[in-house]
């Protein structure tokens, strides 16, 4: 069984689809927290590229980010994503579900996950 590590929130309603959806379809799913257990610095900026860059990494039309001042939502360095994420990690997208090989993949919709995970 293939095991896929998904990183989101407790209580994330799109966490526990995905994390349900994996399950039904033979998946052994890691959770990770990362308001408990946050990301690493060097994992963040591993991820960035990956999917696309900070902006798709960080969920600009989250609430979170609608309620930064505005001095802080035109980040441009990655110190300066890092630092949103670190304070406010309700910010990152989530789920972001991570594969054995390292493939990375942000969000859940169930025609997404059949296109990467079947």
């Amino acid at each position: 069984m293939k095991t896929i590590s998904i990183y989101g929130l407790k209580n994330c309603s799109t966490c526990t689809k995905a994390i349900k959806w994996l399950q039904a379809n033979d998946y052994a799913v890691e959770f990770i927290d990362y308001r408990t257990n946050p990301i690493d610095a060097a994992r963040l900026q591993q991820w960035a590229p990956l999917v696309g860059g900070w902006e798709k990494l960080i969920n600009r039309a989250s609430m979170t980010w609608r309620n930064l001042p505005a001095d802080r939502k035109t980040p441009a360095t990655d110190e300066q994503w890092l630092a949103i994420a670190a304070e406010f990690p309700s910010a990152i997208k989530r789920p972001i579900a991570v594969t054995h090989d390292g493939q990375v993949f942000l969000g859940f919709s169930e025609k997404n996950y059949a296109l990467q995970f079947k």
